[in-house]
């Protein structure tokens, strides 16, 4: 009797965490070097190449550069056309983040509360995710398309002559639309699974304390989702300042003149279509700063109100 009071008493007692032990000290660093290396590599080297050259003006094919000092910045900053950019790259960063988001939430609470045929429900909205940004934006426009797109023929039935490609206002709709319907899959992914996490005796205990479905989401769901919802509050603000590349390159069908673009776009055609290295280079550092400090306002203030179990 005593020896299985002993057993159960040490079935009880949570064994002590292992620690993973290497052999030879420079193992660890051997398996982050691949890591480390693209890192160097495509993230920090061209950091150091871009800052360098935005203080040059260089010759496109690479035969001479002069030193200009602070003069891309000052050219950038003072430019009303850049001014005009960085307006609409900030609504279209925060629109495509909001809907992204909140479309995201609605469809993984609705699909959590599916009971039959939840995995081919869960599959259709995940597949979406395995588009390419460039594919999304060529869906995008056959769908706006002014002959054949049915949004297009849909926007008529209300009087509304949608031209996408020719005018600022249309290109612009169609471009968030298209970027939120590429980013709703990952937010769902992520949103569905920390709903899944919610231990079924906290629903329980909401459900008698709260009748409305609504109030019980907001008061006992949404603070539990809170980490998961910071997260992919980061990920959606880059995704729209750079991934929506693609979907703009697109989309703008060449004709960046009259229509529409992010800033990060502006980089791409200052730089590879104008020539202009240092002007290009200037503007992809002051894009780093503005991300860099919008990282560090969310991380500072926003993550106060986040409670992590």
């Amino acid at each position: 009797m005593r020896s299985l009071l002993r057993l159960s008493g040490r079935a009880g007692q949570a064994e002590p965490a292992k620690r993973v032990q290497f052999n030879a000290q420079w193992l660890p660093y051997l398996l982050l070097a691949p890591q480390l290396a693209v890192v160097l590599i495509f993230f920090y080297w061209p950091s150091v190449q871009a800052i360098q050259s935005s203080f040059f003006i260089e010759d496109p094919f690479g035969f001479g550069s002069t030193f200009v000092g602070l003069e891309n910045y000052a050219d950038v900053l003072i430019s009303p056309e850049y001014h005009s950019i960085a307006g609409f790259t900030a609504i279209f960063t925060i629109l495509v983040t909001v809907l992204s988001l909140g479309a995201g939430m609605v469809l993984a609470v609705k699909a959590d509360a599916v009971i039959r045929g939840n995995a081919a429900y869960k599959t259709v909205l995940i597949s979406v995710y395995a588009i390419a940004p460039p594919v999304a934006g060529l869906i995008g426009m056959m769908m706006f398309d002014q002959h054949i797109g049915p949004f297009v023929k849909m926007a008529s039935w209300f009087g509304w002559d949608m031209k996408i490609g020719l005018n600022y206002f249309d290109t612009a709709f169609a471009m968030i639309i298209v970027s939120v319907w590429k980013q709703i899959p990952y937010n769902f992914i992520f949103i569905l699974s920390g709903l899944q996490a919610v231990p079924a005796s906290v629903r329980e205990a909401a459900v008698m304390d709260c009748r409305s479905g609504a109030r019980r989401f907001y008061t006992v769901i949404l603070p539990l989702l809170a980490p998961t919802v910071f997260f992919l509050l980061i990920i959606n603000i880059t995704y729209s300042l750079f991934d929506t590349f693609g979907v703009i390159d697109v989309m703008v069908k060449d004709k960046a003149a009259n229509n529409p673009v992010t800033l990060v776009y502006k980089v791409f055609m200052d730089g590879f279509r104008g020539n202009d290295i240092g002007s290009s280079s200037a503007q992809s550092v002051i894009l780093m700063l503005v991300v860099f400090v919008l990282t560090i306002v969310q991380f500072r203030f926003v993550e106060r109100r986040i409670h992590y179990n």
